[in-house]
């Protein structure tokens, strides 16, 4: 963990000058990351180790001890044995939530260097992660330490022979699967009702984002947790760290994040158990507007759906869909702006959009972009920008010409690429929207209001913005339909997931 005067570096990073990562935070990154198991922090057992990269230059960040079949054992008994002997499982939960409110706090102390990590980590606009996703993070902790705080409370029945008590216990050890492209946003959001209902949590970052992960193990070995109660083992997934995790015997619950495909490897490994699972995997939002759309506030809302976080967030919203009478006034206007993106440095305040998170993901991106051919047109974008040559920025790319059978329109590219399709009547537009295999979240455009219930009705995904994006109550159910995912996290929903309930039925004689 990092001790420095982070007032002054948050006054470097909002000022919009040119931003050096400070000597604290260097020298910090040159130490090998361990893990953390059982209260300690220590090197894996084969001493192998793997290297995370800054996507903005491709330059050595740092070195990760990696966790093998071993280590993760190691990481597992000890949560089983933590929560076996019940020092955190027994406290109650408004003792556990005190907990997450200092780590919360924490998380806020230290946002500078946390920003500056998520950034280098993820190639992410450093104003994004300083004013959304470290504070996220921090919120998921003070939320779910305020939510949970008695919700070992129990619900009485009675009739007249019998008395019937229910109350939720922990699970046991829960894994949890994070993805690269929200790191510690998505680990906090596991790790805070994981920890207040009592469980043991093994983490397990994206390879490709290890760092704010191993510094929050530090910030959580300075609250003094019960040893084995938060481990952390880094790695990769598949015939490693991760599918040596979800196939352990001794792990009890899976929450995972992700693509999905590993989705449904995790699925099977976890069957063996069975091993209760909740998954948050792809998506391919659509955004519905009509005639009748708010104009400003719809260009506005529709640039950041495409485009914040590179496009690479499962809640992006690559498709639009426009009534034809206004599709070529927005197509117009939405490309002007797309192109007027400031794409540059990370660690530049003044940044819009960064660089993707490695060389594999941009040809993968650059791959859909050469799938268009005529009549679809590339109208923006579709390369390199021009001013960099090394880092692995993409250009802001809009499409159009492409129909409902393309593999741009079917398949997740999570990248800053968006189509626009012409609609004429509701019911095209409600069908070509949900004509794919994902279903998390979709946009609908309009100021009349019985429409906009009756399209967010008819739309099969999760969850519906009607006249905004990315607007977020934690106390309410977030997952998705068909392939992008299984079960629901929010409020009482990430409760019962990491809870189990149990009924107590005594006689009233």
């Amino acid at each position: 963990m990092v001790k420095a005067d982070f007032a002054a570096w948050e006054r470097k990073i909002t000022s919009g000058e040119p931003f050096e990562v400070p000597e604290e935070l260097r020298s910090w990154l040159l130490r090998w990351k361990r893990l953390y198991i059982n209260g300690n922090c220590c090197d894996g057992i084969s001493g192998e180790t793997f290297r995370t990269f800054n996507p903005a230059t491709g330059e050595e960040l740092s070195e990760i001890c990696l966790a093998k079949k071993e280590d993760v054992d190691r990481a597992v008994v000890a949560g089983k044995q933590a929560f076996e002997q019940g020092t955190w499982a027994r406290q109650s939960s408004s003792e556990r939530a005190k907990f997450l409110r200092r780590l919360g706090d924490m998380i806020l102390e230290h946002k500078a260097p946390l920003a500056i990590l998520e950034s280098l980590d993820t190639g992410k606009p450093i104003k994004e992660s300083f004013e959304g996703d470290i504070p996220r993070a921090a919120l998921n902790c003070h939320f779910f330490a305020e939510y949970g705080a008695n919700q070992e409370i129990p619900r009485v029945f009675t009739n007249e022979t019998h008395t019937h008590t229910t109350f939720r216990e922990p699970v046991g050890v829960v894994a949890l699967i994070t993805p690269w492209n929200l790191p510690l946003y998505l680990e906090t959001w596991k790790l805070a009702p994981a920890l207040v209902m009592g469980n043991s949590v093994v983490l397990k970052p994206s390879e490709l984002t290890p760092l704010t992960a191993a510094y929050l193990a530090e910030l959580i070995h300075e609250l003094n947790l019960p040893p084995g109660v938060f481990n952390l083992v880094q790695g990769l997934g598949e015939q490693s760290t991760g599918e040596h995790l979800v196939s352990h015997a001794g792990v009890d619950a899976i929450s995972f994040t992700g693509e999905t495909g590993t989705g449904r490897a995790i699925m099977k490994a976890a069957s063996v158990g069975p091993t209760r699972v909740s998954f948050e995997l792809g998506g391919k939002s659509a955004a519905i507007v009509f005639a009748d759309a708010p104009w400003e506030l719809l260009l506005n809302e529709s640039l950041r759906a495409a485009f914040r976080n590179q496009g690479e967030i499962c809640l992006a919203v690559p498709r639009l869909y426009i009534e034809e009478s206004k599709y070529e006034l927005f197509l117009e206007a939405f490309v002007e702006r797309a192109k007027a993106i400031r794409v540059g440095d990370p660690l530049d305040y003044r940044t819009e959009m960064g660089a993707l998170i490695s060389e594999e993901h941009w040809k993968k991106v650059k791959s859909y972009v050469g799938k268009v051919d005529v009549p679809g047109k590339v109208l923006c974008g579709g390369d390199r920008p021009a001013e960099f040559a090394k880092g692995n920025y993409f250009s802001p790319t809009v499409i159009s010409g492409i129909d409902g059978t393309h593999v741009i329109t079917r398949e997740e590219v999570f990248g800053p690429v968006v189509a626009i399709y012409p609609f004429k009547d509701e019911s095209e537009a409600v069908r070509e929207a949900n004509a794919t295999p994902y279903g998390l979240s979709a946009c609908v455009w309009t100021k009349d209001k019985s429409r906009a219930e009756r399209v967010s009705r008819d739309l099969r995904t999760g969850l519906v913005w009607v006249n905004s994006w990315l607007v977020r109550d934690l106390r309410v159910p977030f997952g998705g339909q068909k392939r992008s995912g299984v079960g629901r996290e929010g409020g009482d929903f990430s409760l019962d997931f990491y809870g189990e309930w149990k009924s107590v039925c005594t006689s009233n004689g």
